[in-house]
Formats: structure tokens, sequence, C-alpha cells
């Protein structure tokens, strides 16, 4: 498993990145014209964005980019509050050999003007469409369900979150980015079933509560 950013430039004839089919790595989506801004940095010019079954790659103008494996993204979020950032964007957080995000200083991941990758943590995607964002976040779920986090003890721990124009806050309130985020996998069929069991029993004491104090009222008198 490989951990943060890393320089990219393994490209075909065609301009598409070779992949690993020995691994069974296969492409998912493409998307053209699309910026890419690491960490506080001013967005890449466009290039274009290939999401595969093991990675996010994106390949600049000049055949030289990053990329990415789905295992080290520990979020991507859909973000489109202008007071966040100024464009619409998929945004994801990326787990580092440095630490973890809360320990990872973004603010040292430049040195000199030159990016240093391995501390970036942060990576926004700007499609030239804002109309392609919620394909793009489908897609980035679909692969990221294919890469789970083998620390992990259950899905509910994916960073999964969708953000679209409504007015709620993320449910930590620690992000203000996100708006009407709904965190995937908080609320299935198992829950469900749980809670109207969990609501029969506790009827069932109520009731049965009730016939014993009426009971107790009769033999009273």
């Amino acid at each position: 498993m490989v951990l943060g950013l890393y320089p990219f430039a393994d490209i075909a004839a065609d301009g598409a990145p070779r992949l690993d089919a020995a691994a069974g790595e296969e492409l998912v989506r493409v998307e053209r014209a699309a910026a890419l801004a690491l960490g506080p940095r001013a967005p890449e010019p466009p290039g274009s964005l290939f999401l595969t079954t093991r990675r996010v790659i994106w390949v600049g103008e000049g055949g030289m980019g990053y990329a990415v494996d789905f295992i080290a993204v520990s979020l991507h979020a859909v973000s489109r509050d202008p007071e966040a950032y100024p464009s619409p964007c998929i945004y994801t957080q990326i787990e580092t050999e440095a630490g973890s995000d809360e320990e990872s200083d973004e603010s040292d991941s430049e040195v000199n003007g030159e990016i240093q990758l391995s501390k970036v943590t942060e990576m926004r995607i700007i499609p030239s469409d804002p109309g392609q964002l919620d394909g793009l976040f489908e897609a980035f779920s679909h692969c990221a369900e294919l890469n789970p986090d083998p620390n992990s003890e259950s899905d509910e721990e994916n960073g999964w979150v969708h953000g679209d124009e409504g007015d709620e806050d993320m449910t930590d309130g620690s992000d203000a980015e996100f708006s009407d985020v709904n965190p995937i996998g908080q609320t299935d069929d198992h829950d469900i079933t749980h809670a109207v069991v969990e609501l029969q029993i506790n009827d069932q004491r109520f009731q049965d509560a009730e016939e014993a104090d009426e009971e107790s009222h009769r033999n009273g008198h």
C-alpha cells in the first residue's frame, strides 16, 4: 500500500496512463479538462483525470502528473460552497506517510516554492463542467468501495460525504465547506430493523408494567 501523492508520467502513446493489468487495474472514468489544486496552491492548468479501480491519476498537458492510490484517500466530497472554495470541485483528504490528516501540517507541503508531494493532505479536482460533479462523486465512491481501508472495522468508517445546495453542516460540525452532507452507510435495513425490534420490546415492557400495576391495584381493594 502506497500512502500519499506521488509523481506520475507512465503515459502511453494515446495519452492514457499505463495501468497495472497484472494486478487487475481497470479504467473506470475519464474526465477531460479538469484542473487540480494541491493543498493551498493555486490550481494546475486543466489536464486529464483518470479514475481506475486502484488509483486517481491526473495528467497535465506536458505529460507529467500525479497519482494517489484510493487506499490513501481517506475522504472525498462534493464542494459547491463558494465561500469555502471559488470553484465547485471534488474535495479529497489524503493519508500520508508523515502521519494522519490531523497530525500533518499543510503549510509544510511547500518548500522554496516546490511542492512536497509526500506532505500534501488535501487535493481538489475542478472539472471545467460543474455538471459532472455528481458523476465524478459516484465514480469515486465506486472505486473507494473496491479499496476498503484494511484498518477499518466496518463500512460506516468510510469517509464518503456528498455536498449539494442544502444548508446543513457536516455531522461533526468541523467543516463548513460541505453542506447537506449524507454520510454513506450510517443507516441501513439492519439499523431500521434493530430500531423497530427495540421499540416493540419497549412497548411490551410498558404494557406488562401497566398490567402488573392494575393487578396490584385490584388486590389492594
